[in-house]
């Protein structure tokens, strides 16, 4: 008993420090959240050491620290970059949508091919970066020669409810051609800009030129 008076004086003195934890972590767990990412398998787009801002409203709100719907506000889009938890790989991802339902999607020596279009890709200065035309929507992505590569696949086509996601590291990520489709459930949210960035190479300083960078 005297120890639960104790903690109910407690919580009356910082009831307001108390209110701000919860909600702060409750806001995480619905509206928004950053991602620290520990693998190059989005390179060039997002690099190791990048906190990422994750947008958590862009397709739906769920009840806090619950995976239930509330309202819908958005669908995925074709090049939007997205977290999921991945219950096939057991571990939260972030990669870039290429492929939505309805979507015919393939592969042929790494040249993506969506509803009968094939992909332009555009070389750039850099080695190996090349630019890829996502019906429209324009990012970098990188091709570095790898073993036993996986840049051929036939064609899938894409159920309702379903999404065909990739790294922009196209020979080093775990993706759809790994982990099969992802389903909207598993999405968490959209990925929208790098908050800071870290080089582990040198000493985890800050990289001031990724500070607030919009990601595509």
């Amino acid at each position: 008993m005297m120890i639960k008076q104790k903690l109910v004086g407690v919580c009356k003195q910082n009831w307001g420090f108390l209110l701000f934890i919860f909600l702060m972590f409750a806001s995480r767990s619905s509206l928004a959240d950053w991602y620290h990412v520990p693998s190059g398998s989005m390179l060039p787009t997002i690099e190791v050491g990048d906190r990422i801002l994750v947008n958590k409203m862009a397709y739906r709100i769920e009840l806090p620290f619950t995976d239930i719907p509330l309202i819908q506000t958005g669908a995925p889009e074709r090049g939007d970059i997205v977290t999921f938890n991945s219950k096939v790989a057991q571990e939260r991802l972030v990669k870039r949508i290429v492929g939505i339902p309805g979507d015919h999607i393939s592969m042929v020596n790494n040249q993506l091919i969506i509803n009968g279009r094939i992909l332009a890709y555009t070389s750039q200065q850099q080695r190996d970066f090349y630019q890829e035309d996502l019906l429209g929507k324009k990012h970098l992505v990188q091709f570095v020669a790898v073993p036993h590569s996986k840049d051929n696949f036939n064609n899938i086509e894409i159920p309702v409810g379903y999404y065909f996601v990739m790294g922009d590291n196209r020979n080093n990520s775990v993706d759809s051609r790994y982990i099969g489709l992802v389903s909207e459930q598993e999405l968490q949210g959209k990925a929208t800009k790098v908050i800071a960035s870290f080089d582990k190479d040198n000493y985890y300083l800050p990289k001031t030129n990724r500070n607030l960078l919009n990601l595509n």
